[in-house]
C-alpha cells in the first residue's frame, strides 16, 4: 500500500517537474509560502533519520508545517531524501539545488487537483 502511495507521489512530482511547478529548498519554500500560499497544493518535508537531531532543520519544519496547516496545504513527510534527489535532480540541470529538505508543488490558479476552491 505504501508503495502505491510512493508511485503516486513520483507521478505527481514528475508531472510537476515537467510543468515547472516545483519549488525546492527550505528558504525558497518559506519565501513562496509567504508570498503566494494560495497556489501551493503540496509540501514535502524530507529528512533522513540522522537529521532528526538537527535543531535548525526541525525548527524550519515546524514553521513550514504550521504555515501549511494554516493555509490548508497538504503535507507529506518523506524519509528517503535520496530517492527524492534521484527523481528531481536529473531535471534540475547543471546547477542542482543543494537543499531538498522541502519541496513545494504549486498549480496554476483555477486548477487545483485536490479539490481546493
Amino acid at each position: 500500500r505504501m508503495e502505491q502511495a510512493g508511485d503516486a507521489l513520483e507521478e505527481v512530482l514528475s508531472k510537476a517537474l515537467s510543468q515547472r511547478s516545483l519549488t525546492l529548498g527550505v528558504y525558497e519554500a518559506a519565501t513562496l509560502l509567504t508570498v503566494d500560499p494560495d497556489n501551493v497544493v503540496l509540501c514535502l518535508l524530507a529528512a533522513e533519520e540522522e537529521e532528526a537531531g538537527d535543531a535548525a532543520l526541525q525548527i524550519h519544519f515546524t514553521l513550514l508545517r504550521a504555515f501549511c496547516c494554516e493555509n490548508d496545504i497538504n503535507i507529506l513527510r518523506v524519509s528517503n531524501p535520496a530517492r527524492l534527489a534521484q527523481l528531481l535532480l536529473p531535471a534540475a540541470g547543471p546547477d542542482p539545488p543543494a537543499d531538498l529538505h522541502c519541496v513545494l508543488v504549486t498549480v496554476s490558479p483555477g486548477c487545483h487537483p485536490w479539490g481546493h476552491p
